[in-house]
Parts: structure tokens; sequence; C-alpha cells
């Protein structure tokens, strides 16, 4: 779940030990979570046991990890378009049920170290994964730094709107520039700047290799903290590392960074050291308005990598149910299908199964295709089911559909999103991420009531996950789009149970080849949030208006002029 921009990226399955919980009142629910009632089922064909058929599969061996440019690939777009037409869903307007997604793949081979000189003590040696891992977007056999001049520039951030620049007065051309993770509202401790502790888009690491091309720098470096990142270093070693696939650019990544990567904090705290500064000292002029970039002493950067090309198109996969008599208007439920493929081995196992993350989503998905088909007659707008690729290596399956739409934009509804699902039981709450963006919200809140649970919004709003999955992409270009799940209140165990499981899942099993279905799992909160994401779907098909952005979202203008010209 990468963002990745991507994200993530990722995912109320990426949120640490349970902080203080914005109550339900707040939310818009009820002053208190409700009692424990039986959930009702109706019989729509959604069920913890068609969920776990659909896991079983998509994150078996035989699937290799789902990796796009695969036999992994193969087998996941075979599978889910052998379920589509079993269920007599039609295919795309060009009579398949593929969009195919250009993308190049670039298999790097980073030297096995970074060597930092210029420092008192002597040159520094980094090793490659254990203290940083680099790659490089640009589609070059072989691409170098040596010797380049290294500079801190904060987080790494240009917002106009807050008053904002990490890189003013500094000329970065041909350097290597050194940021943090986050932004200085969600990061530090001033929440007065930017959105305090919810993330903005500026945090995201996609935003900051991005600004970095745009300023000219050589090489870009982020040093991860794993409590404000979200996630523990062996997520950026395996995220990192091998294969990466990329969107086709005309001048095949020429802007982007010559070397981009990330360095752990104790490698960034032994630079700083040697440069004859603090980290500490820095880490807090970076978070004061105000801050200037300044250069790390003497210190140069150099490293290389060896470049494997091959350039093909991945796919995403989608149907649909035509609409009784709004057939030209979309709602699209959204998941991908994709993950981190073969790797290196962990105890044994180098598969990333990605039974979380993402066959959970997946499987809600087909599930609820399902249940559309039994419907006694078709909803009043169309329904798209749309499986992504590419969403671990950064949006990038959602992104190709988002400025390639196969539906008009201004015709779509809204985008209702699944990606890793609790496996744990069904949960009290609905936890909204972004919660305040849309109307989507209220059609979640009166869905949740039909359940008896209650809204929370993303109690970690600091993590960024609203840029780290595929609803972001359809955001980005002003549709409404809803990423909610149970993740914080379990039924029948409560919220400190549930954030263990959370904690267990991030630390353990994240982006690791533990990632694996387990027959001992409990589906039913799987099959609750299929089932509401369900219901929502079925009321935007049969209304005629369309849910708005609400007052104050960075998305309200964008969809405000798409639907001008509807």
């Amino acid at each position: 779940m990468r963002i990745s921009v991507s994200c993530l990226l990722v995912l109320a399955a990426l949120a640490g030990c349970q902080s203080k919980s914005t109550s339900s009142s707040e939310a818009g629910g009820s002053a208190a979570a409700p009692t424990d009632t039986a959930i009702v089922s109706p019989p729509d064909g959604i069920t913890a046991t068609y969920i776990g058929e659909q896991i079983k599969v998509l994150a078996s061996n035989e699937f290799q990890g789902r990796k796009p440019f695969t036999v992994g690939e193969e087998k996941t777009v075979a599978y889910l378009t052998d379920q589509f037409r079993k269920l007599g869903l039609k295919p795309g307007p060009d009579g398949t049920y593929f969009q195919n997604v250009p993308l190049v793949e670039i298999t790097g081979q980073p030297a096995p170290t970074m060597q930092i000189s210029g420092g008192k003590g002597g040159p520094i040696t980094l090793n490659y994964k254990t203290d940083y891992v680099a790659f490089t977007q640009q589609e070059k056999p072989a691409v170098a730094l040596q010797n380049s001049e290294m500079v801190f520039a904060g987080y790494g951030v240009v917002a106009p709107e807050y008053k904002w620049n990490d890189y003013a007065g500094l000329n970065v051309k041909g350097k290597t520039v050194v940021v943090l993770v986050n932004d200085p509202g969600n990061a530090g401790n001033d929440t007065t700047l930017f959105k305090g502790k919810a993330m903005t888009y500026y945090g995201r690491w996609t935003y900051k290799y991005e600004e970095a091309a745009r300023q000219g720098a050589a090489g870009l470096l982020i040093v991860h903290d794993t409590e404000p990142a979200a996630y523990p270093w062996s997520v950026v070693q395996s995220s990192y590392s091998g294969a990466k696939l990329r969107p086709q650019r005309a001048d095949k990544g020429a802007s982007k960074c010559v070397i981009e990567g990330w360095m752990t904090l104790d490698a960034a705290k032994k630079m700083f050291t040697a440069a004859g500064q603090s980290y500490e000292e820095a880490y807090a002029a970076a978070n004061k308005p105000g801050f200037r970039a300044r250069p790390l002493g003497s210190l140069t950067m150099s490293t290389s990598v060896k470049n494997k090309l091959r350039r093909t198109a991945s796919k995403n996969v989608l149907a649909v149910l035509p609409g009784a008599n709004r057939a030209d208007e979309y709602i699209i439920y959204t998941a991908h299908w994709d993950h981190l493929g073969i790797g290196g081995a962990i105890n044994g196992d180098s598969i990333h199964n990605g039974a979380v993350d993402n066959a959970s989503g997946c499987a809600a998905l087909l599930s609820i295709a399902k249940a559309y088909t039994q419907l006694p007659k078709a909803p009043g707008r169309s329904i798209v089911f749309l499986a992504v690729t590419g969403e671990e290596q950064g949006l990038l399956g959602s992104a190709y559909y988002a400025a390639h739409p196969v539906f008009p934009l201004k015709k779509t509804v809204a985008d209702l999103n699944m990606d890793a699902l609790a496996a744990f039981g069904p949960m009290r709450d609905l936890t909204v991420i972004g919660y305040g963006q849309s109307e989507l919200d209220d059609y979640a809140r009166d869905a949740a009531k039909e359940q008896n649970r209650y809204i929370l919004p993303d109690q970690h709003p600091e993590k960024g996950s609203f840029y780290r999955s595929d609803h972001f992409s359809f955001a980005f270009v002003g549709v409404p789009a809803l990423d909610a799940k149970g993740a914080f209140d379990s039924r029948a165990r409560g919220k400190d149970y549930a954030a263990q499981q959370m904690q267990t899942y991030t630390a353990k099993n994240y982006h690791q080849p533990s990632d694996e279905y387990d027959p001992k799992w409990d589906l039913r909160g799987m099959e609750q949030d299929a089932r509401l994401l369900f219901r929502i779907g079925q009321r935007l098909a049969d209304e005629s208006t369309f849910p708005k952005w609400k007052p104050g979202s960075e998305f309200k203008a964008t969809r405000e002029k798409s639907l001008a010209g509807r």
C-alpha cells in the first residue's frame, strides 16, 4: 500500500497503538458506542465464507505474490476476469475486461555501499539495505553520483499557502538533499502548522521526490523514523529493493533526480555528527517557521545504481453492471489486486502472498459484485468493479485510470475503495480515512447505523493514510472517494484487542511473506464492511444527485469544474 504518492500507504492496518480517540459524537454519531446486538444479514450473497474462499485462492503460493509483470499477474488477471464473467458482468466499452497500463520495470542494483566523505573523523560507509536504500526513476542502464555536495532541507516542502519554503535561497542543482519524513505539522510539536497532526500531501514521500526534482537536485534521501513514518525499516527494505514499476514517461525519467532513496535514523545521526552538527538541533529548527536549509558541512555523497529495463503494460481489470435508467452515470468500487511478488526469504519463505494486503479487498470486491448480480432488478446507475494494478508501486493503476478514465469523470458519482480489511471479527466502529472531506461521510454514517456501528474519523491522521490507497487517485481528480472499514473497536473484545491486532499485523506481517491466509481468521468483519459498502453503493445508484466535497476540501474546486460540463 503504497504510495505512495502514492501512499503508504497505508491504511488503518498501518495504525500503531491507539491514541486518544475522537468520540463518535464528534464524528456525528451517537455519544456512546452501540450496545452489542446481532448483525442483520440480508440475503445478498456477501458472506464470510465466500470472502475467505477468494482470499485463499488469491493469496495462494500459486499466484506468487501477485506482482505485476510476472506469472502472478497473469494468473490474477485471468482469475478476476473469469470471476467477473461467471457473474454475468459486462466488459468495458472496448469489449474487454482490461485497461492496459503502460509501465516501465526498473530493476535496480544499487552499489553495496554509499560513501559519505569530507566529515570529521573520516569517511562514513553506509551499507545497502542495512543503512540505506537507493533507486532511480531515470530509464538508463546505470546512474551515479560522485562527491555530490549534501544539504539539509528540513521537510523538503514548498507550500505557499502555508507560507513555508524549505528551499528558500538555496541552490541545490547537482547536490544531494536530505529531508525528514512527513510535514512540519504532523511530525513536529506545533499543531498550528499546516493541518496539525493530519498529514498533508506535502508529507508524502512521493511529493518530496517530485519537489527535489523541480528544484534541480541530483539526489534526495529521506530520513526514515519509524514513529512518524508509521512502519518499520523492514518495510522500506522490502518495498524499495528489487524491480520497481514506474509510469512510462516521454522523457524517460530525465526530469527526475539521479538518485532517490532512504536512510535510517541512525545513519542520519552519524552523518550530522560527521558534519559537526546535531541532528536533534537540526530537527528542532526544521519544525519552526522561517527555517532555512543548510549545507551539511563539507560532506559529499557517492553511490551508484545499475538498472535492467523492461517496458510493457500491466492491466487494470474492470467489469460493469449496467444501470436500469441512468446507465451513463457510474459508481466505482475499487481494490488493488497487486502485491510484492517474490523477494528475499524470511524464515525460508520468499513469497509475499498479500492475504490482507490486498487479497482481502479483492475478495470483498468480488462479493459485492456477486451481491449486485443477485438483486431482483438492476440498480438505477451503472456499477463498475475495478481491480487496479500497481498500488504497491505508487498507486500506478488507479492513477492511470484517473488520467485515462474508461468512463467520464464528470459522470462518475463516487469511488468506494477496499484495502487491507481487518481479519479479526465484527467491529463496532467504522473508521473513515479522511473523515470530513465529502458527503460520503453521511452515507457511511447511515449505513453504519443499520449495522449498529458508529463512525470514527481516522485515529492516526498523522500517518497520511488518505494518500496511501487508490481512493486518493480519484479524489485527486475531483471524484468523491471513500475508504472506510472497521479498525479500532472489536465488537466482541473491545478497543485494546483491536489495537493489539493492528500492532501485530503492522510489526510482523505488513509487506512481509507472513501476510498469508489463515483458516482461523474470523472474516465476519470483512463481510460486515463489504455489506456496508454495498448498501452505500445501492443508495448512490438509486439517487439522481451527486455527493459533494465539503467546504474546505482541497478537491472541491476540481470537482465543481468537472461537473460544470456535465
